[in-house]
């Protein structure tokens, strides 16, 4: 291979080099903006997540409280027709 050549071929891999650092550094660009965008959007539904965590809680504690209020009530029925029966 000639000088020519070989300086053709380095000018060709100089190019493409430049172009792919340029094209990696806007990708990382363009990844910094996509994170910062999720980011915002993770500061914004996490305090709801753990809200929501906390109601749905609250909520299934409401409830099964009121579910063994209802049982005891039953159980109890249960316990008196079997007392009346006996």
């Amino acid at each position: 291979m000639d000088f020519e050549k070989l300086d053709t071929l380095f000018e060709d891999l100089k190019q493409q080099r430049d172009e792919l650092r340029l094209k990696i550094h806007l990708a990382k660009a363009e990844a910094r903006t996509e994170w910062e965008n999720l980011e915002s959007r993770w500061d914004e539904i996490k305090p709801k997540l753990d809200q929501a965590k906390n109601d749905a809680a609250n909520t299934a504690s409401e409830v099964l409280g009121a579910l063994e209020l209802a049982g005891e009530a039953i159980k109890k029925g249960y316990h008196r027709i079997k007392r009346d029966l006996d």
